[in-house]
């Protein structure tokens, strides 16, 4: 097997703000296989200030795993545990390598264009006006779950736009989902989230940031708003996956592949949160379409029925050109499109 790979920049269509800052672009790199004339391509993905994967060695470590499948070591006796989103590139390339370069990775109704995933419509943050225009355009064209990035502009002006909503559609047409990014404070959390609770929300990711444990178990326990555990999953080894659930007891995870390592690393967590019967769901990491579709090929398996966070496929001036589409708030595979990887080989 020959192995490469190539760093690849995504240029956002717009500044993409968090509470950990505003995003114009977004580094990816893409390892390529070669088996029998077989090129399959996988994506590592990773988020500046959120990946564990350390940036100053990631070059390094990416030749270092080229270098070691070009002379025939087997990939399952890799270390990545300081880089998950390496071995979630890796672990995607190889199935691309097995359907023979389709990029079809997981056979079912979804990739054979015969059924959709129902996702969340994202908003990001922004000024008022910003937020609202990004709103309107998602209920315009049919989403019934929007998800709403909170906790970097003022409290009082996010409460309002979300008032706005709330004016105009109950919870029963429109779910409203929060994303904090760990933008409150342990001390103030509480309050917002009981402020927030009037507005019938549905959930609300990473109120205050990880590792701080005692303080998200005690909002779980108390919050009105069923909290979401995302950055609290990165970084965390298979032996201690049971103890954060069992300590904090959240009301639902959320799985990023890129960020937890792979899908075999995610399914851990699922098996974890079935067993203390937390719920969960799936969400990109503002991969390109190459890594949104391992996930979203992936996700289809698991048979979940809640609106899944795969939206982001169209956030890039220069993503990869393929055949997922979104139509009808549902992310579909389009068998009738093409893909277009000459960018990349």
């Amino acid at each position: 097997m020959k192995a490469n790979y190539l760093n690849y920049n995504l240029n956002f269509k717009f500044p993409a703000g968090t509470s950990r800052g505003v995003l114009l672009q977004k580094p990816s790199s893409f390892i390529i296989l070669e088996q029998d004339g077989v090129k399959g391509i996988g994506e590592c993905s990773t988020i500046p200030n959120l990946s564990i994967d350390p940036q100053e060695t990631y070059d390094q470590k990416l030749e270092e795993v080229c270098l070691l499948l070009n002379e025939g070591i087997a990939p399952d006796s890799f270390d990545f545990s300081e880089y998950p989103s390496i071995a979630f590139g890796l672990e995607t390339a190889l199935l691309d390598v097995k359907v023979n370069g389709s990029k079809r990775l997981f056979q079912s109704q979804f990739s054979e264009g015969k059924a959709g995933i129902p996702i969340n419509g994202l908003v990001w943050m922004g000024d008022k006006d910003f937020m609202q225009k990004q709103i309107r355009e998602k209920i315009e064209i049919g989403y019934h779950c929007i998800k709403l990035k909170v906790g970097a502009i003022d409290f009082e002006t996010e409460l309002k736009i979300i008032s706005n909503i709330r004016k105009q559609f109950s919870a029963d047409d429109i779910e409203i989902r929060l994303d904090a990014n760990g933008g409150f404070s342990t001390e103030n959390a509480l309050e917002k989230l009981e402020r927030l609770s009037k507005l019938e929300i549905h959930s609300i990711e990473q109120p205050i940031k990880p590792r701080q444990f005692d303080a998200m178990a005690e909002l779980c326990q108390h919050s009105p708003i069923p909290i979401v555990l995302d950055e609290e999953l990165i970084g965390v080894k298979s032996t201690e996956k049971e103890f954060i659930l069992e300590k904090i007891k959240p009301a639902y995870i959320i799985l990023k592949p890129s960020l937890l390592g792979g899908f075999e690393a995610s399914e851990e967590w699922i098996l974890q949160a079935n067993k203390h019967n937390i719920n969960w769901w799936v969400t990109s990491a503002l991969e390109s379409n190459i890594g949104l579709n391992a996930i979203a090929q992936w996700t289809y398996t698991l048979n979940s029925d809640m609106p899944q966070g795969l939206g982001t496929g169209q956030l890039y001036h220069n993503n990869i050109p393929s055949p997922l589409e979104i139509r009808d708030a549902k992310l579909f595979y389009n068998t009738q499109n093409n893909w277009d990887v000459s960018s990349i080989l």
